[in-house]
């Protein structure tokens, strides 16, 4: 009798046990203390987030910045808080971009800021802005694109982009927002690295959507082991800002949160 006890409890532990790892319970412990293999090989698949828009004073800048992670922060150059924002952000210990504003095929020319970078221009104008912009925004390692859709689809322009970009020692974030942009082919062939964009957060600024796109990143890392997000400030800054902040604490636990030069130093290690 007190041998079949002994066995209905251990029986009992190790069903309760298996209902855990069934249920995705992060950093189960084993009999060693260590955490398990499944919450293990979680832990290893990295999500790189990256905040665009930053430098105008838009709404969700503070919320953003209290994020409870590192992440990537994008400052648009040549706008009133853009020192501010690109300050504020390195010394919370975030990493700065260059959100540099780029000619789209459609769209309205206000959107742009100032300093764009236009097709219609020559080599050397292309470099003079974006030299400016580099110099504009402190703490900067990297640069992406803000609109962009045409000028990425451009072999000349990028290629002047990515050759600063590798004077300068920055890696360059393509942010998708052309189908059949050169920019990662260019990147290449010059040895400038590269990241590139998988999901944007809010391109539509409903709760709806942004929930919706959390899951979407969610699923996305069932089967693969890296993602790049893109969110912003500006008009849907504080509903972005508080459904990432109520996603955290369950994504933390299932994935890493990097830096995106991360997986830009890997991609250019992997040429």
């Amino acid at each position: 009798m007190k041998c079949r006890g002994y066995k209905t409890r251990l029986f009992t532990c190790l069903m309760v046990i298996a209902m855990g790892l069934m249920q995705g319970v992060p950093q189960v412990a084993t009999a060693t203390g260590n955490p398990d293999p499944v919450s293990q090989a979680l832990q290893q698949k990295k999500i790189a987030l990256v905040i665009d828009d930053f430098g105008n004073n838009m709404k969700g800048t503070e919320q953003m910045l209290k994020l409870p992670i590192s992440f990537t922060v994008a400052v648009m150059p040549f706008l009133p808080t853009t020192k501010q924002d690109a300050e504020m952000a390195h010394k919370l210990g975030h990493d700065v971009i260059v959100h540099m504003p780029m000619e789209p095929k459609s769209g309205r020319a206000s959107w742009l800021g100032p300093g764009a970078i236009m097709t219609s221009m020559s080599d050397q104008e292309i470099r003079k802005r974006l030299e400016a912009a580099i110099q504009e925004v402190p703490h900067a390692i990297g640069m992406n694109n803000h609109m962009g859709s045409k000028v990425t689809g451009d072999e000349r322009v990028m290629r002047v982009v990515l050759q600063v970009c590798k004077e300068r020692g920055l890696f360059f974030l393509d942010s998708h927002t052309n189908y059949h942009t050169v920019a990662p082919r260019i990147a290449r062939e010059l040895g400038v690295p590269i990241a590139e964009n998988q999901m944007f957060l809010d391109d539509s600024i409903t709760v709806k959507h942004i929930s919706g796109q959390v899951r979407k990143v969610e699923a996305f890392m069932q089967n693969h082991d890296q993602c790049i997000v893109i969110g912003h400030v500006g008009t849907g800054g504080m509903t972005t800002a508080s459904i990432l902040a109520g996603s955290l604490p369950k994504m933390k636990s299932m994935f890493q949160f990097v830096r995106v030069a991360e997986f830009a130093k890997a991609h250019k290690s992997d040429k």
